[in-house]
């Protein structure tokens, strides 16, 4: 009994560090373009993203996955653009045109945490 509480408490902990480390940002979408800056003429799949010079960082990125969850509208044509959830994005390339913390994000993945229609929204996201 005691070993499952504290197996319960790690859990929650762990959720808890994953929340507060989530950093805000914006999210874009757009239809890849190959090649990528990280893998060439690779097929990506459908769950990617570009990111911003800052994160992009000579591409150390490239690989890296990170946990996006809407938050919010960034523009006003779409007052509620959230989809509950959050998805997983590999870092396949760069953004040139990005903001920092910003990503561009692959049609799919940003369909499947917001309504494709907002074109823009904040995000919170952890790696």
């Amino acid at each position: 009994m005691a070993q499952e509480r504290i197996i319960i408490l790690a859990v929650i902990a762990s959720s808890l560090i994953s929340v507060a480390c989530a950093v805000p940002g914006i999210a874009t979408f757009s239809t890849p373009t190959l090649p990528s800056a990280c893998y060439a003429f690779q097929d990506p799949g459908t769950l990617f993203a570009a990111v911003n010079p800052d994160l992009y960082n000579n591409g150390t990125a490239c690989g890296r996955r990170y946990r996006i969850r809407c938050t919010g509208p960034a523009n006003q044509n779409v007052p509620r653009p959230c989809r509950n959830g959050e998805v997983i994005v590999t870092i396949i390339d760069l953004c040139i045109a990005c903001q920092p913390d910003q990503f561009d994000l692959s049609a799919e993945a940003f369909s499947r945490i917001a309504d494709p229609n907002a074109a823009r929204i904040r995000i919170e996201y952890n790696e």
